[in-house]
């Protein structure tokens, strides 16, 4: 997710809550990450997740999810916790995640993180999606608000 003023507060001003991240040459591993000011990209704040017997998260679906709350993000697999961060583990620089975030659900090859494609690298790719769920738990009526992008 990325926050909401992105358009005019630039990465990582405005925040990035990844809430999975699967890189090809780990496929039994995910990731859930912050990204903010002061500790951002390679130096972000990340905790990892291994499949329980170790196959490849791309063989079934999945539930991953965040528990977004004021000054904490906790992180699950199928409903097991694997991480949480606070507002006291940014050593120091701010905690950009009091405001509004929109969704962003991609596929991304190359990179700096894994590496450039090469002739290991399998296409096409896809990710399939079964379905998004957000819930507010501060409010009796769900609030959806499209950002049109």
């Amino acid at each position: 997710m990325l926050g909401g003023d992105i358009g005019t507060n630039p990465w990582p001003g405005s925040g990035e809550i990844d809430i999975m991240e699967n890189v090809g040459f780990e496929p039994h591993l995910v990731h859930g990450s912050l990204h903010g000011p002061g500790y951002s990209g390679g130096d972000g704040l990340t905790g990892s997740f291994m499949h329980p017997q170790g196959w490849s998260f791309a063989d079934d679906f999945h539930t991953f999810a965040v528990d977004w709350r004021p000054g904490q993000i906790t992180w699950s697999v199928d409903g097991q916790d694997y991480q949480t961060f606070t507002s006291a583990d940014t050593r120091g620089n701010p905690w950009v995640f009091d405001h509004d975030f929109y969704l962003l659900l991609n596929v991304a090859v190359g990179g700096n993180w894994p590496g450039y494609p090469d002739e290991s690298t399998q296409l096409p790719q896809q990710m399939k999606v079964d379905y998004v769920r957000v819930y507010d738990n501060g409010r009796d009526e769900p609030s959806v608000r499209p950002t049109g992008r």
